[in-house]
């Protein structure tokens, strides 16, 4: 008898401490927002993310070929052909020259989204890492990395080709950022060659939403845009920056 209540008694206990163990067990997006507490590094995407524009868009627009484009780009989006093959579609159309590049950059500002400035600077401030990686073009990305004082180093982008009168000549097709699965071909470099050992990819689209894995935790964005295939692949989905930066601030109080 008394064994059988030691038993019992051993059994009750065991239950207590599993239920303990189960109460304790994070959830999916408190486990993202735990990476991102601790993360050595984080990786942005730009189009729609770090700027409120999606710079090819906008670029066809300052050439004159935006609704030319913007057909293309709605053909892409439908699956109906490779990235590489959708950016290449969309470039012979434009056929930006140097000139027309400065001009752009010159004469269209740089709307970065709000709360950005100021979680890369925290970032910053903790010792993370802060990479910029995009489908879009190093020339548009460049101005935008420097307002968020993130080394040139840091941008992986696509980068445009020019015949020697400044006329169009192509992209740099080796780029992995070209190709489908580029983002997450970056950021298996930048673990590999840097060993971050929790990398935090943030983007609006499912090419950053496929980065991860290799990237340790993915965070949605739908500050400028909401793509809901997005939002049910994200843990943890943000519309606002400041969400982010307060997640921070609570952790260092």
């Amino acid at each position: 008898m008394a064994l059988y209540s030691l038993k019992s008694n051993l059994h009750l206990a065991t239950l207590k401490t599993l239920s303990l163990v189960s109460i304790s067990v994070m959830s999916p997006q408190q486990s993202v927002q735990e990476t991102f507490r601790t993360a050595d590094c984080v990786c942005f995407d730009v189009d729609s993310t770090v700027i409120q524009d999606e710079g090819i868009d906008e670029l066809a627009r300052f050439c004159g070929k935006g609704d030319e484009v913007k057909r293309l780009t709605a053909e892409a989006m439908g699956g109906n052909m490779t990235f590489q093959e959708a950016l290449k579609k969309r470039l012979d159309i434009i056929r930006p020259s140097v000139s027309q590049i400065k001009e752009f950059i010159e004469t269209f500002p740089v709307h970065l989204t709000p709360g950005v400035t100021e979680l890369v600077k925290m970032l910053h401030e903790r010792g993370v890492i802060v990479y910029l990686v995009s489908g879009g073009f190093r020339s548009l990305i460049e101005p935008v990395a420097e307002k968020l004082h993130i080394p040139p180093s840091n941008v992986y982008a696509n980068r445009l080709k020019f015949y020697f009168n400044g006329e169009y000549a192509g992209f740099d097709e080796n780029e992995p950022t070209s190709r489908s699965g580029g983002k997450g071909l970056v950021i298996r470099r930048l673990k590999e060659l840097h060993g971050y050992q929790r990398l935090v990819m943030i983007g609006d689209g499912a090419t950053d939403a496929e980065a991860c894995p290799p990237a340790d935790a993915f965070i949605g964005f739908g500050g400028n845009v909401v793509r809901e295939e997005v939002k049910k692949r994200s843990a943890w989905y943000v519309t606002d920056f400041q969400e982010l930066v307060s997640h921070l601030n609570v952790q260092t109080k």
